[in-house]
């Protein structure tokens, strides 16, 4: 099967489902311990037999790792820990041959300081690519320009001795932040998008794209944006214009799928980033929800309605013109089973069945990311030398002075990124057959009662359960274009929802059995998927019980 062109009524994206891998943590065939591409082209079949139809490939370009390939060394090279150029082109015919299509992620806020680009740039303060980075002198006391603070701790400005200027760094100080303001830049961001597309790629998903536009004269932040400094960076006065020109310059000659990673936009502003009418972005990833029990480096406590408080409000920012991503877990959180759902063992196989039933039954666009079609959970760190993360080190710089360590370690394990980053379970054996080496972060001990082999050999598990539902969401109108509306918004255990004319669906979060009585006048056909019964007036749904229902008005 060949991926076939999006029609003009509906694109092709608003029906898919997306597979998200990290690539250093999904398959290593060479047994150094680091994921690479030929271990993607190795299980395609997998990811065929599951039903995905798009992937979405975390950074593959050639980096020196500050930030897990998140700090782009060489943008139109492969990583030599992946593998090379004739390797990506394998694993992209692969996919294009068994009707899938690839995404990459566009990593353009900021690049890696020992890019070609800063290398030139800091030589001199006239070299030709000073300005293809933020130079700035030193504030009126000597240190840094303004009170920005970096996302992995401490300030967002680091001074170079050779020029006597500071350069900024939204991330870490090896991932000095791109000039925008400046053409040249642009037109280089814009021609290596070009040369991805020209291969072949469908699209991509930007990181932290809204924080491309930089606040004019960059002022200091007050007391509460420093809380929460992503609302400031994203809300830049040329964004858009940026967007609009890259879509005119670059993707209005493909076919493509646009994802933008919308970090520190709120529902009623990305509206305007995927107002079809607008032509800027396709799709964004919201945090609201992944997000919504963090402050900071807290972990705080969410609760069902607000939970879905949430689902409404992002439903209806999109509204007519509009379409979200579902998703509830990815590189940068914790495993959703983890986080919404019970990891105990008892429960764990349940309630991943819950969780990706909701993924796959909201209006949008579901992306699961890797392992999560096994329910995946969280690893047990011991310390904070057992993470790899360098958010978890820089922040724990930052607070030490005054929280500790056992506080922060509890926060860290439970929210910390390295938790969905620990290697892919495929087997029960040895370093669950992710590597015949040493695996750059450790195998999940739970790897030998959660696993792809085990799993796929089970009618019942949550392999077998989110490939049945991928299939179901394929055929049902209802799920694809349907709208949705909560049906019982305030109760504290049951999530039930209607997806278009036909159907409904209704979750149980929690360990009790639940009775949900149904709404006045619906009409209910019979079961469609799930664990639950309907007894008379009620629909019974057993501990982590999920249920799709056909029903009429």
């Amino acid at each position: 099967m060949s991926v076939q062109p999006s029609s003009a009524e509906r694109p092709w994206w608003k029906d898919a489902v997306v597979y998200q891998i990290y690539p250093r943590s999904f398959l290593d065939t060479n047994g150094d311990g680091v994921g690479d591409l030929p271990g993607i082209t190795a299980r395609l079949d997998y990811l065929q037999a599951l039903g995905v139809d798009v992937v979405w490939l975390s950074p593959h370009f050639d980096s020196p790792n500050a930030d897990n390939g998140y700090d782009i060394r060489d943008y139109r090279k492969v990583m030599a820990q992946f593998g090379t150029m004739a390797d990506f082109d394998a694993m992209l015919a692969g996919m294009t041959a068994r009707g899938i299509r690839l995404i990459i992620d566009l990593v353009v806020n900021h690049s890696s300081d020992e890019h070609a680009w800063f290398v030139e740039s800091r030589k001199s303060r006239d070299n030709p690519y000073r300005d293809y980075y933020i130079w700035r002198d030193p504030g009126p006391d000597g240190g840094p320009p303004n009170n920005y603070g970096a996302f992995f701790g401490g300030p967002a400005w680091t001074y170079d001795d050779a020029s006597g200027q500071y350069y900024l760094h939204y991330f870490a100080a090896k991932q000095p932040d791109l000039n925008w303001e400046n053409p040249k830049v642009r037109e280089e961001v814009y021609d290596l998008m070009r040369f991805w597309l020209d291969k072949g790629v469908s699209g991509f998903r930007m990181d932290v794209i809204p924080f491309i536009s930089k606040q004019p004269g960059l002022p200091d932040l007050t007391p509460q944006e420093r809380r929460a400094p992503q609302f400031v960076y994203a809300a830049g006065p040329k964004l858009h214009d940026y967007l609009r020109e890259m879509r005119r310059e670059v993707l209005d000659h493909y076919d493509t799928m646009t994802v933008g990673e919308a970090f520190g936009v709120r529902p009623d502003q990305a509206r305007d980033l995927i107002d079809s009418r607008r032509r800027e972005l396709d799709l964004v990833i919201n945090f609201d929800i992944v997000r919504m029990d963090i402050d900071g480096w807290r972990k705080t406590s969410w609760t069902l309605p607000r939970l879905k408080a949430l689902y409404t409000e992002l439903d209806q920012a999109a509204g007519p013109f509009g379409w979200n991503t579902q998703f509830l877990s990815n590189h940068d959180n914790p495993r959703s089973v983890s986080h919404f759902g019970d990891d105990d063992p008892e429960w764990v196989e349940r309630s991943a069945k819950l969780l990706n039933t909701l993924i796959l039954t909201q209006r949008g666009t579901p992306f699961l990311y890797q392992g999560e079609e096994l329910g995946m959970t969280n690893y047990p760190f011991a310390t904070l030398d057992d993470f790899d993360d360098l958010e978890v080190a820089g922040r724990w710089r930052d607070v030490k002075h005054r929280v500790s360590e056992e506080e922060y370690l509890a926060n860290a394990r439970a929210m910390g990124r390295d938790n969905s980053r620990t290697p892919m379970q495929w087997t029960p054996g040895p370093n669950g057959g992710f590597t015949t080496g040493k695996p750059w972060l450790a195998v999940n001990p739970n790897t030998a009662a959660i696993n792809a082999q085990d799993e796929a050999a089970r009618p019942d598990s949550v392999l077998a359960h989110t490939r049945a539902l991928i299939a179901f969401r394929r055929g049902s109108a209802d799920l694809k274009e349907g709208d949705y509306r909560d049906l019982d918004p305030d109760h504290p255990r049951v999530f039930a929802y209607r997806r278009g004319a036909g159907l409904m669906v209704a979750l149980n979060f929690g360990r009790e059995t639940a009775r949900w009585p149904l709404p006045e006048g619906l009409a209910v056909d019979g079961p469609a998927f799930g664990t639950a019964e309907v007894d008379g007036r009620d629909l019974v749904l057993p501990g982590w019980g999920w249920a799709i229902l056909k029903v009429r008005p």
